[in-house]
């Protein structure tokens, strides 16, 4: 992918490339599960992974230690104003719940908290979502964009596709932005300045909190949205297996069986409070 065809990043965590079809060929294409990790580069930096994502291949374990894995460009460092307060997590290229693929240099990138949390994160739950409701499979390629010798990529860009139902229930193609709000990256080396100010697109899915992480785990409880007043009585769309809440128009409720689906109406507390976890791409 050409970095000068990615728009400068404006306040949204990503944006759609190829108007958000995947690009698959139809040869990639296979109901047959496995994983793929590319060669690192002459720079030791990663390359692309790929996946046909299915059930037999999603770990039953939880997940080990990663902090041995020092990704290029990879720096300690804290800001008080991050989530978590540290810059920088081991990100998975493919997350650990879809592969159970974890301490490996291959998979293994410099990625901000908000890349991890905010950009990455939202798809790869939709995808482990999918997976889990209907045993089907998810074509899944991730390729970290860096510029020139960039020991730091840019970002990644992410598509996923839904095999049995020929993307009926997932499809997308976008790219996720590697940065920090309040903070400059020299990408080329990893180095950071902050200057504290998090400034958020009004439009987009930002404006979420996760819980404190110094080991760069992707925390599900990470998505909580401080707008939503806990008082409000609405109407939801719950999926009684994943044990989620959605909005009634939210992509993902397609997806569900009649039998995990079920209707709520009253308040948004009452709901987590019940053990029930916000959806992170409708964000309810």
């Amino acid at each position: 992918i050409k970095t000068t065809k990615i728009p400068a990043y404006n306040g949204n965590a990503y944006v759609e490339l190829n108007n958000n079809e995947p690009e698959f060929t139809s040869k990639e294409i296979t109901a047959k599960s496995f994983e793929k990790y590319g060669s690192l580069d002459k720079l030791g930096r990663c390359t692309v992974c790929v996946a046909s994502v299915g059930r037999d291949i999603m770990p039953i374990e939880k997940r080990g230690e990663i902090g041995m894995i020092k990704p290029t460009g990879w720096h300690t460092v804290k800001y008080d104003f991050v989530d978590g307060k540290y810059l920088y997590n081991r990100c998975h290229l493919i997350g650990y719940q879809l592969t159970g693929e974890n301490a490996n240099e291959k998979n293994l990138i410099t990625g901000t908290r908000y890349l991890n949390v905010i950009g990455m994160l939202p798809f790869e739950d939709m995808v482990a979502d999918y997976v889990k409701e209907t045993s089907n499979h998810v074509m899944y390629r991730v390729t970290p964009v860096f510029e020139g010798n960039n020991l730091v990529a840019k970002g990644v860009k992410m598509e996923g596709y839904s095999v049995e139902d020929k993307g009926e229930g997932i499809s997308f193609n976008v790219f996720c932005y590697n940065v920090q709000p309040g903070v400059t990256i020299n990408y080329a080396t990893g180095d950071s300045d902050g200057n504290g100010k998090t400034e958020y697109n009004s439009n987009s899915n930002n404006r979420q909190t996760a819980s404190s992480s110094n080991k760069g785990t992707k925390n599900s409880n990470s998505n909580k949205n401080t707008n939503s007043s806990s008082s409000t009585t609405t109407e939801y769309i719950l999926n009684m297996n994943t044990h989620k809440f959605h909005t009634p128009s939210c992509r993902s409720v397609k997806q569900m069986s009649n039998s995990n689906k079920g209707v709520y109406k009253g308040k948004r507390q009452d709901l987590i409070d019940q053990g029930y976890e916000p959806c992170k791409i409708c964000n309810p």
